[in-house]
């Protein structure tokens, strides 16, 4: 199990004032995003003290995408994987997950902030999202659980989320593993790099309905690197449109159309090519529904 996470840090051409909890908050100011295939994106600043946590804000061919760190922090919140040990083998079939948590409750809800209001949120409250190669997760709300995975060796990341689906990013708060299912050493695992720079997938996933569509939260995990506009950044292509993300916080879309919809992130590097990596490239797609 590998705990190597460094915070991600926002180095940007407006000034930034420090905010609790390691956030930072921004001064009033106005800048235009330019370099984007697909138009440019209008680019504005506000202070998140005066604006509910709200950071950044992109508008672009109808959508509007910005972060924001209202959430409850947690900071004492641990998640370890204590079975399987990694790099280690089972049987094929379902494999049993057993983790140790510290310091956070499954299954409450995360009222505290308008991310409660303004997200997708679970009714069976807060949880572990389990990721087995960068696929899709899957919620628990319980500390022990099967499911099942087929024969190979395997990247497990699993990661403490809040009830309405946002992770908790801090460096004890995810696990990452390699386990080999069955007698197969091939697949992903099989030559992964635990100490490399890697993006996984979050949200959004699967349908929304109702008001649920009005505002989606983009949620994403770094493991070993941290984002700033000179350093390593996230290219968000939302229905073919680009944004580029220079801080490792949540960010909500609004102007999606209803129908389906196509979200693509990319590991950058202060060059603008994609960081190596077998994760750090990768597309899904998500439904908006009226009900």
């Amino acid at each position: 199990m590998k705990k190597l996470m460094i915070f991600a840090a926002l180095t940007a051409s407006v000034n930034f004032t420090a905010c609790n909890s390691g956030n930072k908050g921004q001064t009033e100011a106005e800048t235009t995003e330019t370099g984007q295939s697909a138009g440019e994106a209008t680019t504005t600043a506000t202070d998140t003290s005066a604006t509910g946590g709200t950071g950044t804000v992109m508008e672009k061919n109808g959508l509007k995408v910005y972060s924001f760190n209202t959430s409850p922090k947690f900071p004492d919140a641990d998640l370890d994987l204590e079975e399987p040990d990694d790099d280690s083998k089972v049987p094929s079939g379902e494999v049993k997950f057993v983790y140790e948590l510290k310091n956070y409750q499954l299954t409450a809800q995360t009222a505290e902030g308008p991310a409660h209001q303004d997200h997708a949120n679970s009714k069976e409250g807060q949880h572990i999202h389990n990721i087995v190669d960068n696929e899709p997760y899957t919620a628990h709300y319980t500390t022990s659980f099967t499911k099942p995975i087929k024969d190979g060796s395997h990247v497990i990341l699993s990661f403490l989320s809040r009830s309405y689906h946002e992770s908790l990013k801090h460096k004890d708060a995810y696990d990452l593993s390699v386990i080999n299912v069955g007698n197969s050493t091939t697949g992903p695992g099989a030559n992964f790099d635990e100490d490399g720079k890697h993006l996984f997938y979050s949200r959004p996933k699967g349908d929304y309905t109702g008001n649920d569509t009005k505002k989606v939260m983009l949620d994403f995990y770094l493991v070993n690197t941290d984002l700033s506009e000179n350093g390593n950044k996230v290219r968000a292509t939302i229905n073919g449109t680009e944004f580029m993300l220079h801080e490792w916080l949540p960010y909500t879309i609004e102007g999606l159309p209803m129908g389906e919809n196509t979200i693509k992130l990319e590991l950058l590097d202060k060059d603008g090519k994609v960081v190596p990596g077998p994760f750090n490239t990768v597309e899904r797609k998500f439904m908006l529904k009226a009900s």
